[in-house]
């Protein structure tokens, strides 16, 4: 058995190589700017292990996942904002006050209702909040549905937390039928500026854009993470590919050597090994 090791001593390593006297150069230079686009790219890395079903490899990055956590804290601490305890006690209070039916007398159904639960429990806290932040008392002062959204999520979560909101209030289609429909009249309007004598390239934007918004929106009916769903695809795609790269080796050649349609017909062989392998 491995030696039981508690996460005071991480927080032992974090502080030492922030140590000013003898603390290690490269950490001792960053901040939270430096290092936030670091926390974003472990989080994608765990993502990445789920998707691969790579259990050992998940290990290793919650544990870089976890420290992320550890060093915004140290620099926290040292600026004398907060510290790793208070991070602890601030999950600790919100995941008490968003699960009544488990720490309370809160009663829920189902999962869905769960979901609902929270989401009316965070339009509250928001509510709470922006009255905090009104000085004059007479001022009465309801958030936006869209209010709280932080401006630099990844695009597809963007489009995924503004579609949830909108439909919070009412602004939703009422069946996928009609978003499916959306996405059929959203990829003509995509072919027609194709065929656009005056092609735009601003214009094409757009209306692409639109397209990805209806079938971010089809997946959040479907009940289906749009991330999730795109990673999978790019992971079959790999896959697919690396196997036609494998078939041309066997030839001796490289994807260099052969025509577009030689490679699709090594995707569609890829394919059906798939099929095959599936079915035993």
């Amino acid at each position: 058995m491995p030696e039981h090791i508690d996460i005071k001593r991480l927080l032992e390593i974090m502080a030492r190589l922030r140590d000013p006297v003898k603390g290690c150069p490269w950490d001792l230079e960053q901040t939270f700017e430096t290092i936030a686009p670091y926390t974003i790219e472990e989080a994608y890395e765990v993502a990445d292990a789920i998707a691969r079903n790579d259990m050992k490899n998940l290990k290793r990055e919650l544990g870089d996942l976890l420290f992320q956590s550890i060093y915004h804290a140290q620099m926290a601490e040292e600026a004398g904002y907060f510290d790793f305890s208070d991070v602890v006690n601030s999950i600790c209070q919100k995941m008490v006050k968003r699960h009544p039916h488990v720490f309370g007398e809160g009663r829920v159904k189902n999962a869905s209702d769960q979901v609902k639960t929270w989401e009316d429990i965070k339009a509250n806290e928001r509510i709470e909040e922006a009255k905090s932040k009104i000085t004059n008392s007479d001022k009465v002062y309801l958030p936006g549905a869209l209010d709280g959204l932080p401006g630099n999520l990844p695009s597809i979560k963007m489009a995924e937390k503004l579609q949830k909101r909108a439909a919070r209030v009412g602004f939703d289609w009422s069946d996928t039928e009609n978003v499916i429909n959306k996405i059929r009249e959203e990829l003509i309007e995509v072919v027609q500026e194709f065929q656009a004598d005056d092609i735009s390239k601003v214009r094409l934007t757009d209306e692409i854009g639109d397209l990805l918004f209806a079938c971010i929106n089809l997946s959040r009916k479907a009940k289906v993470d749009p991330e999730t769903a795109l990673r999978v695809a790019n992971l079959k795609f790999e896959r697919r590919f690396r196997r036609i790269e494998e078939l041309l080796a066997l030839q001796g050649r490289t994807p260099n050597d052969a025509n577009l349609s030689e490679m699709e017909n090594l995707w569609m062989q890829t394919k059906a090994e798939e099929r095959a392998n599936r079915d035993l």
